[in-house]
């Protein structure tokens, strides 16, 4: 039985969630949106989650030109992560779950 929800396949709500969806994707996006990271800053930021978690999503922002990777060949290695121009286009979702999550907080103190 088909309802209003079904996403078929097209759904612009499928489209994005396919860029964001992940358990962190969208906290690393928050994190990004207005400074370039290293890998440790975003560790530190997300205690949380384990290393492997951590790069496994960065990985696959990167590969779907959401986030950009830079190497420094220095020693130790150098790694910063930012939003592309085209992860940028996602902030607007972003800053919407920003301004839900402060309003649920607020009524939930």
């Amino acid at each position: 039985m088909i309802t209003k929800f079904d996403c078929a396949p097209g759904c612009p709500v499928q489209t994005t969630l396919q860029f964001i969806d992940g358990k962190w994707k969208s906290v690393i996006l928050y994190h990004l949106s207005t400074q370039t990271l290293r890998f440790s800053d975003l560790q530190r930021k997300l205690p949380y989650v384990s290393r492997r978690m951590l790069a496994r999503q960065l990985s696959e922002l990167v590969t779907d030109n959401v986030i950009s990777k830079k190497i420094y060949e220095t020693v130790p290695i150098k790694t910063e992560y930012s939003l592309t121009n085209f992860g940028k286009t996602l902030l607007p979702i972003v800053n919407s779950m920003v301004t839900w999550g402060n309003e649920y907080n607020e009524l939930h103190k």
